[in-house]
């Protein structure tokens, strides 16, 4: 059985004509300018966007607890007693000193060309093996060619009634109650201090 758009001839050739009345548009290929132009174009936007994801990468670091720039739990059963050899947590990079001043975490790098000074407790001091810079048990210059003291990380001493004491932030020791129980001490390896200039 034949339909009405089968046997009508115009009703076939609809398509046809339709497709022969489009414009017929060709598209050119870019020049060889314009595609040194969007190759550049393209190649700038990925290197920015490099650039980008670096800088936020080292503008803002993440650092784990318990990983040298983080946030250290030290032991207040580790804390020495007032004048005694200091405690060296080698994983942070410091020591914790105790002197009638108070409570110091001391940046275990000397501050002159970045050697690391080791206590000497026949001496009882710091000393720098390359060059002979010595400092106090507090982290304070005694001489060598060092220009300024041991440099300090915050620290933030917990007691049991939840009261805190910090670092003051122009440098010094933290004033300790050692009558009171101590429940957490936290030293913050991503907060420096720089130490005093020496006269």
């Amino acid at each position: 059985m034949a339909t009405a758009e089968s046997t009508n001839p115009t009703a076939l050739s609809a398509p046809v004509a339709r497709a022969a009345a489009r414009p017929n548009v060709q598209v050119a290929a870019p020049s060889r300018r314009e595609f040194l132009y969007y190759i550049w174009a393209a190649s700038t936007l990925l290197a920015l966007g490099e650039t980008g994801a670096a800088l936020t990468w080292f503008a803002f670091p993440r650092f784990k607890e318990g990983e040298f720039g983080g946030t250290f739990a030290f032991n207040p059963e580790e804390l020495p007693s007032v004048g005694a050899a200091p405690t060296s947590v080698p994983a942070g990079r410091f020591h914790v000193t105790l002197t009638t001043e108070g409570l110091r975490a001391l940046y275990g790098v000397c501050t002159h060309l970045g050697c690391l000074p080791k206590w000497v407790p026949t001496n009882g001091r710091f000393e720098c093996p390359c060059h002979g810079s010595k400092f106090h048990l507090s982290g304070n210059w005694i001489e060598g060619p060092a220009p300024r003291n041991l440099d300090l990380f915050i620290a933030t001493v917990t007691y049991a009634d939840g009261t805190t004491v910090e670092t003051p932030a122009e440098g010094g020791a933290i004033p300790l109650d050692l009558n009171r129980q101590i429940t957490s001490i936290q030293i913050d390896t991503g907060a420096r201090i720089i130490g005093e200039l020496h006269p």
